[in-house]
């Protein structure tokens, strides 16, 4: 038979007959390389033959597999549930600690709100209970001495009230508006004035503080007066005469 004729054969040949013939190509190689095996290599353990056609799974197996991977489904879908509560849980939490803390604001602005009203109103009220303590005085010549006598009280200025009347009346008559126009201190240019006659720089050191800077105001001219005379003679009820 020619080369061409057997190409031309080949050339026929099916897709099974392609592969009964790789088939027995392969078979031929593998008796080849055992034949080329010594003989002292049936001591060791024969080689496993590989298949090289696709490993063939039965029912179960596939069940198998199939449960595995619905397994791992399960669990990873189990992970990220967990994943997403563990979120949901910490962002609860933040939202409660703000709401808690924004809470906790609002009542100490309030406390502090409440607070400070409390504060005025018992200033206040203090304030109101001292307005109604306070007396009223007569506006008349004993009004002004009881005011006096008050203040001088407070002051720990000495005196009563015999001992500024006593003086008044004869300094001044109980006139408030009173000036000496003729002795020695007028001639000097600072007159004598007001209900117990005294004259400016004399009122203006021994001022009493909480009473109006006038000369010719009562209560301010009796308190000054009593200082003064608290200071030279002991108290305005030892003056008898001119002082």
């Amino acid at each position: 038979m020619s080369i061409s004729r057997i190409t031309s054969r080949s050339r026929r040949l099916n897709k099974a007959q392609k592969l009964s013939v790789a088939g027995v190509s392969t078979l031929a190689a593998a008796a080849l390389t055992f034949s080329l095996v010594p003989d002292d290599a049936s001591a060791t353990a024969e080689p496993q033959a590989v298949s090289g056609a696709p490993v063939a799974f039965t029912g179960k197996q596939t069940d198998s597999v199939q449960a595995g991977v619905i397994e791992k489904n399960s669990t990873a879908e189990q992970l990220v549930k967990a994943a997403d509560a563990a979120k949901k849980k910490d962002a609860d939490a933040k939202k409660k600690a703000a709401a808690k803390a924004k809470a906790a604001a609002e009542a100490k602005s309030k406390a502090a709100a409440k607070a400070e009203t409390d504060a005025q109103k018992r200033s206040s009220e203090k304030s109101s209970r001292a307005a109604e303590r306070k007396p009223v005085y007569a506006n008349n010549l004993d009004g002004w001495i009881r005011e006096a006598l008050s203040i001088m009280h407070e002051k720990k200025i000495p005196g009563t009230y015999e001992g500024l009347h006593r003086n008044i009346i004869r300094e001044s008559s109980g006139d408030p508006r009173a000036i000496n126009n003729w002795d020695i201190n007028a001639i000097n240019g600072i007159p004598s004035k007001g209900l117990l006659q005294v004259v400016k720089p004399t009122f203006d050191f021994y001022h009493v503080n909480g009473t109006k800077h006038d000369q010719y105001d009562p209560v301010a001219n009796i308190t000054a007066a009593a200082n003064y005379a608290a200071d030279k003679y002991g108290s305005i009820d030892n003056v008898d005469s001119a002082y």
